[in-house]
């Protein structure tokens, strides 16, 4: 699983070289959108501007449980405010490579959340309704992401057609060097969204193949019977591109013990490479790509690349670590990269959001590729 200094010297020579390359891309990415409000859990506090934090998931579980059937007090404390959302998270990742992209999702309607201004500045933005909100509980271990999801219903392709454009979509749909659907748990009209376009806007696309990249988000709440139905269209959209579906650990264990009824029960290394094969073989896209927190795998052709990636015990933040993986890794498949660099490009990128709160340049990228002190 570790790959060497010379690997990632190379993956560094080739995104260096490329990088001009990424200047002139383009992608249509959505199709949602969220304020997030960073938030920490005070364990005690010493006085009005100090406190000590619970570092810990399991201690804000056990503060919890301690309390059933009594009641407790558990203070919050704001670390930020930010642009969140799979989608605006992925989308101005690629800004911060030189693509030109385009964001269709939920930002504000009918005028844009302050939280985003900066994000219009470097995209063409467009929305059709009010974000959702997320207060997202850190953790050096985890995160605990709590949300207010009202208005995603808004997010429906009768809004898309009347309040954007459908012949609008169809343009920024069928020219996009990259196409990005992300959030489909979450965006519960998102499956009726992707049956449309593909009855009504792919037969008239090019036969050009570009890429496609879809996230589902953490599928728990959702029926197996919609996950397979999501999973039934995704494998649909592969006549006119090439696909990759992106899961996490979790939702790589979601899709395919609950949804696609295979075992689990090993989640090693081995055994999600195991998982990662049998999803391809029953979602038979371009690429499957799990990517647990400290390493990640791409299933192509039955043939697994996994890479080991510069997990820091000590992140800056975590929210948004998983939209830099998806972004680096959609870079590199753009690039022309094979499968392990598109790994490597994905976990850089994220190592390099969660040690510093932004996303990276390409150049960015390369120097910690070629950084030796960084273990991978």
């Amino acid at each position: 699983m570790t790959v060497t200094q010379e690997r990632r010297n190379e993956c560094a020579r080739k995104l260096l070289a490329a990088a001009k390359k990424a200047r002139e891309l383009t992608a249509f990415i959505g199709l949602d959108g969220f304020v997030d409000e960073i938030l920490h859990v005070v364990d005690t506090r010493q006085d009005a501007e100090h406190y000590t934090r619970l570092a810990r998931m399991e201690q804000w579980g056990k503060r919890i449980m301690d309390a059933a059937d009594k009641s407790t007090n558990i203070e919050l404390v704001p670390q930020m405010v930010k642009l969140g959302g799979n989608g605006p998270i992925m989308a101005n990742a690629l800004t911060s490579f030189g693509l030109k992209v385009s964001y269709l999702g939920i930002l504000g309607h009918p005028s844009i959340h302050p939280v985003f201004d900066e994000f219009c500045k470097r995209a063409e933005v467009s929305s059709i309704a009010e974000p959702g909100y997320t207060y997202a509980v850190e953790f050096e271990n985890g995160k605990v992401m709590l949300g207010k999801h009202q208005s995603l219903k808004e997010m429906n392709w009768r809004n898309i057609v009347e309040r954007f454009g459908r012949d609008k979509f169809a343009a920024r749909f069928g020219s996009a060097d990259l196409v990005g659907f992300v959030n489909w748990t979450m965006l519960t009209y998102m499956s009726d969204i992707w049956e449309a376009v593909l009855n009504e806007i792919c037969p008239g696309i090019d036969g050009r193949r570009r890429k496609l990249f879809i996230d589902l988000a953490d599928p728990e709440k959702r029926t197996a019977k919609d996950i397979r139905r999501a999973l039934e269209l995704i494998v649909r959209f592969e006549k006119y591109f090439d696909v990759t579906l992106g899961l996490n650990q979790k939702e790589a264990v979601e899709v395919g013990g609950r949804a696609l009824g295979l075992d689990v029960s090993d989640q090693s290394p081995e055994g999600l490479s195991r998982l990662g094969r049998e999803i391809h073989s029953r979602v038979p896209v371009q690429a499957v790509v799990i990517h647990p927190v400290r390493y990640a795998l791409a299933v192509s052709d039955g043939e697994v690349s996994i890479t080991a990636g510069p997990v820091t015990d000590k992140p800056l933040i975590t929210t948004g670590a998983g939209d830099h993986f998806n972004s680096g890794f959609c870079l590199g498949k753009l690039l022309g990269l094979d499968n392990l660099d598109c790994l490597l490009t994905g976990v850089t990128c994220s190592g390099f959001y969660v040690r510093n709160a932004r996303s990276p340049s390409v150049t960015e990228l390369a120097q910690m590729l070629q950084d030796a002190s960084i273990a991978y």
